[in-house]
């Protein structure tokens, strides 16, 4: 990672006028949704809704400073995040199936959204961390004149799970500072049978180079905090490691100073139970071979959370 300290990109988008435009062309998509890979196109803007189950309105199920997060996120204040609920994918091991699956939360207008980033800002946060933000970028965006004349200034995170439109992330150029994606799977039998999402893998190259071509590798303040760039997670999962093998060399191939955080969290909950192999938690002896990938791949800017990063830092002590 490289310093940096910088205004948030979208300032310069509203002093333009062009974010005006960009909320124009996302309420028209809204009208036949075109958002997500899924291209439900149903007229969401009238209240109708598709795979995400989410209308005109975000559905927001929770917002606070938030610490479990990646350092360079959360800092010493927090990041500020916003979970919304529903998600255009189906996994079945979803740690949050009661926000992304049963869609537990509460509607929200533009002006409560705004007034949302606001105070998450006034309450120290380095950055507002949009979890899930897919299905809800119209709504995102269009709240963003009211928070900016509010005083919103701190960096927009994109925290999604990669199967984004290519034609949306567009539309986002210049708006968000911090790319947060989660590369999942490289089988398309795998997320064919674990997310509902035959093409995964090309939606996901495809978002995550153009996440990358718009902000490049992750910068930091003199604080150690993100103020721009891509930071992918991956996840691994039992019975997976092959996948995990490709996902890396992938994101190396995208560049070798991409920030990746190799998650070792895997437990199998909701329905993964029914879905062998992810049917277990992943073993460590799993989760030191993923690591081990990504040396080979030559990736140099790592994350690790989990045992091995707790042993490292008891080592130190």
């Amino acid at each position: 990672m490289t310093k940096n300290k910088k205004s948030p990109r979208y300032l310069a988008l509203y002093a333009s006028g062009q974010l005006a435009a960009r909320i124009n062309c996302l309420r028209k998509i809204l009208a036949d949704c075109t958002l997500c890979p899924r291209l439900c196109r149903v007229a969401r803007d009238a209240g109708e809704t598709g795979f995400c189950r989410t209308g005109a309105n975000a559905v927001v199920a929770s917002y606070s400073p938030h610490f479990g997060e990646e350092a360079c996120l959360v800092g010493t204040c927090g990041s500020g995040t916003i979970f919304f609920s529903n998600c255009n994918l189906g996994c079945v091991f979803c740690q949050n199936f009661s926000i992304s699956h049963s869609g537990e939360g509460i509607t929200l207008d533009s002006g409560q959204l705004a007034a949302i980033m606001v105070s998450l800002q006034k309450q120290g946060c380095h950055n507002i961390n949009l979890v899930t933000p897919s299905h809800v970028v119209p709504q995102i965006v269009e709240a963003l004149p009211a928070a900016i004349e509010k005083g919103l200034n701190i960096p927009l995170v994109y925290n999604t799970n990669s199967y984004d439109s290519v034609e949306t992330l567009l539309l986002l150029d210049g708006i968000i500072d911090i790319y947060l994606p989660d590369f999942k799977f490289w089988s398309n039998a795998s997320s064919s049978r674990f997310a509902n999402a035959p093409d995964y893998r090309e939606k996901a190259i495809a978002a995550i180079r153009e996440m990358y071509r718009q902000v490049g590798d992750l910068k930091v303040d003199e604080n150690g905090v993100a103020t721009e760039g891509v930071l992918v997670r991956h996840l691994v999962m039992p019975g997976c490691l092959e996948e995990t093998r490709e996902i890396l060399q992938f994101l190396a191939s995208v560049s070798k100073e991409l920030h990746v955080n190799i998650m070792e969290q895997y437990q199998p909950l909701h329905k993964a139970t029914q879905f062998p192999p992810i049917d277990k938690p992943l073993s460590h002896e799993e989760y030191l071979l993923a690591l081990d990938y990504a040396e080979k791949a030559g990736l140099k800017k790592l994350e690790q959370h989990g045992l091995l990063y707790l042993l490292k830092k008891m080592m130190q002590i």
